[in-house]
């Protein structure tokens, strides 16, 4: 599998899929408590927009928090632009090659997968991701993860899809279930959980 090429089609899906929203869906509140999907499409598009010096900037203002500054920059992109004007951004920087420092490819592309579920989960409308990106995506969570798995979220648990051929190798008790909901409950959405069977759900939903 081309990462680069998967993520510049997830990016593209997903503005495909945000260009069908009514004002009313814009608003709703996402599966990121902080940030509604219209604020959640700013996030997607900030670090792809944004020079590291404003970035860094941004982080003087916040104490050097990098959470607060992407939260700030997020938020102030979602105002500033239209729904449209957001959709057209994705679009427009869908092949970037950003990703964060010490991380590879693996990381744009589960942040693109990951967002796209908390944006239309609530919309009732969760997205099926193909196998291959799947994949890739669960490896990197259950292996390395550094960014979105919460330090011992996932300790003494073992996954395994249902709708593809993919576990995570680890001995414990079992969590099963699709893939989507494997990605969102390892990276802290518990409301994938019920989507989701095995002794270990129990032990994860525990972990919120």
């Amino acid at each position: 599998m081309e990462i680069w090429g998967e993520i510049t089609a997830s990016r593209l899906e997903l503005a495909d899929y945000l260009d069908t929203l009514d004002d009313k869906a814009w608003e709703t509140q996402s599966l990121c408590e902080k940030w509604t999907v219209r604020q959640l499409a700013g996030h997607l598009i900030m670090p792809l927009t944004t020079p590291i010096p404003r970035i860094m900037l941004s982080m003087v203002g916040t104490g050097f928090n990098f959470d607060k500054a992407n939260d700030k920059l997020s938020r102030k992109l979602a105002a500033q632009k239209s729904p449209q004007e957001l959709i057209a951004t994705l679009r427009a920087n869908a092949d970037s090659k950003f990703k964060p420092p010490g991380s590879g490819p693996e990381a744009p592309l589960s942040d693109v997968a990951i967002h796209s579920s908390d944006i239309r989960r609530p919309l009732g409308a969760p997205p099926v991701i193909p196998g291959n990106r799947a994949e890739a995506i669960l490896d990197f969570l259950t292996k390395a993860g550094r960014g979105f798995v919460a330090k011992g979220r996932i300790a003494g648990l073992r996954f395994e899809a249902t709708d593809l051929d993919w576990n995570s190798g680890n001995d414990g008790q079992v969590v099963r279930g699709p893939a989507e909901a494997l990605i969102l409950a390892i990276s802290g959405r518990n409301v994938a959980l019920d989507d989701l069977e095995g002794e270990g759900v129990t032990t994860l939903r525990s972990r919120s």
